[in-house]
């Protein structure tokens, strides 16, 4: 369920988390590939999602790929009550900005158990299939997820970049509490996605929250705005996500502690209706 007052929501039913959470695939090197330039720099910006209060980090085998995970346990491991480490398997990386699907089950196993053990947990709270592979059934692909999760090693079950037709598919086959599917201000493809999860109460995770840094300039059509809340443009773009649904949780990334505690700012933004409704008409 889902809290406007407070800013929060319940993934699955049980896990509160504060609606506005933390991406962890910019503490990687470039091209989401290898150790950060500054990994001093990389660990000190997972402490402070905690110190900010935020209690939902995403992550992924495939950023690094390992590293990603590795920095959040060293950052934050023993981690503290109700910090909830969503992680997804499904992609293999062959180099730099590569990424094939790979949803073989022992594949999927055997990631899910390396995850275990970067992030030092014994249940992995969220874990999703980071996309669906077309060359292996989707039965195959979440059957491997659901036995993790009867295993006692996944708790919920998430999907990535599906459609609704997927996603209606999945959920005859496995109990699924998230959907992350690229969604901001200037991409609403995924609104057909995010009106079914409004609808059956399911967690929307917008990827690339603010357009992989494309709301942020001074030339953003999102720069006047700003101008009137008295915010950045990026943050504007997260308040606009916020209020879209209550069922988004935004998770911008950065390897940037000023970026982070910019960006954990837009919860404090406040539109108006007539604001709300001038940025809900770019495209």
């Amino acid at each position: 369920m889902a809290s406007e007052v407070n800013g929060t929501f319940f993934i699955g039913g049980d896990l509160e988390v504060r609606r506005l959470g933390f991406g962890a695939m910019r503490l990687t090197g470039e091209g989401i590939w290898g150790q950060p330039r500054d990994r001093r720099a990389a660990v000190s910006t997972a402490r402070r999602t905690v110190e900010l209060g935020i209690n939902f980090i995403d992550t992924a085998d495939s950023y690094g790929p390992g590293v990603s995970e590795e920095i959040l346990a060293e950052a934050l491991y023993p981690y503290p009550e109700g910090l909830v480490i969503a992680t997804k398997a499904g992609l293999a990386r062959t180099g730099p900005d590569q990424w094939e699907p790979l949803g073989r089950p022992e594949y999927l196993r055997q990631q899910a158990e390396l995850s275990l053990r970067r992030l030092r947990l014994d249940r992995i709270d969220l874990f999703q299939l980071h996309r669906i592979d077309p060359q292996v059934r989707l039965e195959d692909q979440l059957g491997a997820l659901r036995e993790l999760q009867q295993e006692g090693k996944v708790r919920h079950i998430g999907l990535s970049e599906v459609s609704v037709k997927e996603l209606k598919e999945a959920r005859s086959i496995a109990e699924i509490v998230s959907v992350q599917n690229l969604f901001n201000l200037t991409n609403k493809q995924s609104e057909d996605v995010l009106e079914y999860c409004e609808a059956e109460n399911l967690a929307f995770i917008p990827w690339f929250p603010i357009a992989s840094g494309q709301h942020a300039g001074p030339d953003s059509p999102i720069a006047d705005i700003a101008q009137e809340v008295g915010a950045t443009p990026s943050q504007v773009s997260l308040a606009w996500l916020l209020r879209r649904s209550p069922v988004i949780l935004p998770i911008p990334g950065t390897s940037s502690v000023a970026h982070l505690e910019e960006n954990t700012a837009a919860s404090r933004v406040s539109l108006s209706d007539e604001q709300f409704q001038r940025l809900s008409q770019l495209a």
